[in-house]
């Protein structure tokens, strides 16, 4: 079993898709007219057009979505350019992770994770 795609809401879609392509520096796929598909590793972020595809009243993610990467300052500088909402500062979380939140336009909840501080659920010196 594995998770091969994850929705997202999104109420203007081309707001949407200059959000996603520079916080993750992807080019969007726009091959179903409806979403924007962004390859990220094995998983795609499907951001959804609630104005085409409507799935019940909009509203936001109710938890955050989490992302691995490789160089989290450059990310963190890349949501500062695209308008992040209510971006963090990258801290040193109590588990161990270094990382930051923020929120899409919509106020889908975001957190960027350094993937070398990576924390999977075991082995922490807390728990």
């Amino acid at each position: 079993m594995r998770v091969f795609r994850i929705a997202i809401p999104a109420s203007r879609i081309e707001v949407s898709r200059a959000f996603y392509e520079t916080i993750l520096a992807l080019d969007a796929d726009d091959t179903v007219p409806s979403r924007l598909y962004f390859h990220c590793s094995d998983v795609i972020v499907a951001v959804i057009d609630w104005q085409v595809e409507p799935l019940g009243p909009f509203q936001s993610t109710p938890d955050n979505m989490y992302f691995a990467t490789a160089d989290l300052d450059a990310v963190h500088q890349r949501a500062q350019v695209a308008d992040a909402r209510q971006l963090s500062p990258i801290e040193t979380r109590p588990w161990g992770e270094r990382s930051f939140y923020c929120l899409d336009p919509d106020g889908n909840r975001l957190c960027f994770v350094d993937e070398t501080t990576l924390f999977v659920g075991r082995g922490a010196d807390w728990s």
